[in-house]
């Protein structure tokens, strides 16, 4: 078998709480009024990849996820669905499973990816060079939502917009260098000896990890006994095989000087320019082929492995689910620039009302808009750029903009709610008004009352 697919499901994530919780985990929230993970699973099915390792954390929501797999996929996917213990981390997810791991290459996918960029084209180009680990990295979305979102509430504080410094050589096809968590309005120092040894990088901060890896398993295996602290693939395990590339003295083995004139300071305003001034050849030849010695000719370098990369067009569409705001931004796309994404067919008017749904009236369903089964909307409603899921039950003069309902909520008459999440059975009495708020399963938001910027849900009993 030369590829194993595992599916990192996740659990409850602390960034999208009161979104999620017990019994709705993050693999299981609705984009678009399907499971995010479906988005993944489809993916996968699509370039013929059926055989199937979904991680999740913790029994309760892994017994959840497979109970939903075994409705939506039985006769399509052969799936082995397993839970490890929680807050152990995504290395620490493929540790706990090593012993299921037996094909020559594992595919690792994060379950909140939402792209139409094919795994197989990952696979193969990790195939071709015959890498350690190939890694996708997409453009950053439009929207900007960083790695770190905010997730949402009273917290509106504006946080730096985080994203990983990538260091490519010139072919592009080859990853170099990497620090993930990097505050690019600050200087950011690479070491000399990082430069020296690599020669010609290119420096890029506007890609995003999209959590799909293909890695060599004897080499994925070796890192995870070895590095037993190891807790993260994007933070740990990547940087350390990059790292690992160049078994150099003077890159790896000893202890990097901190004196300024130990690093090559690289400006903000200048991050995405070529290092040209330290280049001994400008030829585009890969770096693998042309660096068996430092580009100075001075640094015995001993290639060890291949750590690569795999950048999809910009056309493609690729986005994380990993916080409120995130969250937001790829429903709103789904049913509007990346529609293509969401397996439904639009009417004439850019829209998705389902059969089974009733408007009221002088009721609007504008463009880039969804409604889902068995939901009924009164008399002069108008709802714009948002998601309503099933058997909502929603009053006269309600207007609804850039927000994503959950099912079976009830919304009363003269209600508005702009830029917000509501949850499944919520209940908003009439005239209740909401702007930029998040609102857990179950809520009852009492008339009249106005909130703003507010993350509203029940107090645990």
């Amino acid at each position: 078998m030369d590829f194993q697919v595992v599916v990192l499901a996740g659990g409850t994530s602390k960034n999208l709480v009161p979104l999620v919780s017990k019994e709705l985990p993050k693999a299981l929230l609705p984009v678009a009024n399907r499971p995010v993970l479906s988005y993944v699973l489809e993916l996968l099915e699509l370039s013929n990849l059926k055989d199937l390792i979904v991680v999740a954390e913790g029994k309760d929501v892994a017994l959840r996820i497979g109970s939903w797999i075994s409705g939506a996929y039985d006769d399509r996917l052969r799936v082995e669905v397993t839970s490890v213990p929680e807050d152990v981390g995504t290395a620490g997810a493929l540790r706990a499973i090593a012993r299921h791991l037996t094909a020559n290459n594992i595919l690792v996918v994060s379950g909140d990816l939402v792209s139409d960029v094919s795994p197989g084209a990952v696979a193969a180009a990790h195939r071709r060079h015959d890498a350690v680990v190939t890694a996708m990295l997409c453009s950053v979305p439009v929207s900007g939502s960083s790695e770190s979102g905010s997730t949402g509430g009273k917290d509106k504080t504006k946080k730096a917009v985080v994203h990983n410094v990538v260091g490519l050589d010139p072919t592009k096809q080859f990853l170099l260098y990497i620090a993930t968590g990097a505050e690019i309005e600050k200087d950011y120092k690479i070491q000399k000896s990082i430069l020296r040894a690599v020669g010609q990088m290119d420096i890029r901060t506007d890609l995003m990890d999209a959590y799909m890896y293909a890695f060599k398993r004897s080499a994925l295996q070796e890192v995870l006994d070895q590095k037993d602290t190891f807790r993260s693939l994007r933070q740990d395990v990547l940087p350390y095989l990059v790292r690992s590339q160049l078994r150099s003295e003077v890159v790896l083995n000893r202890t990097p000087q901190a004196e300024e004139n130990g690093n090559e300071k690289v400006s903000s305003h200048k991050i995405k320019v070529l290092i040209s001034q330290i280049l001994s050849n400008s030829s585009t030849t890969s770096f693998h082929d042309l660096y068996a010695y430092g580009a100075d000719g001075s640094i015995p370098v001993r290639k060890t492995h291949k750590c690569c990369v795999y950048i999809p067009p910009s056309s493609k569409y690729c986005a994380r689910l990993f916080s409120i705001q995130a969250y937001s931004d790829i429903n709103r796309d789904v049913i509007g620039e990346a529609s293509h994404l969401s397996g439904y067919t639009f009417s004439a008017q850019n829209n998705i009302i389902h059969p089974s749904a009733q408007l009221g009236s002088k009721t609007t369903v504008g463009p880039h808009c969804m409604l889902g089964e068995g939901s009924q909307m009164g008399d002069k409603c108008s709802v714009k750029r948002s998601v309503i899921g099933q058997h909502c039950r929603i009053g006269s003069n309600v207007k609804i903009a850039n927000s994503v309902v959950m099912d079976h909520v009830t919304i009363g008459d003269g209600c508005s709610i702009q830029g917000s999440v509501i949850c499944s059975n919520v209940q908003l009495q009439e005239r209740a008004v909401l702007r930029d708020c998040q609102v857990g399963a179950g809520f009852v938001v009492t008339a009249a009352c106005e909130y703003k910027g507010e993350a509203l849900a029940r107090k645990e009993k």
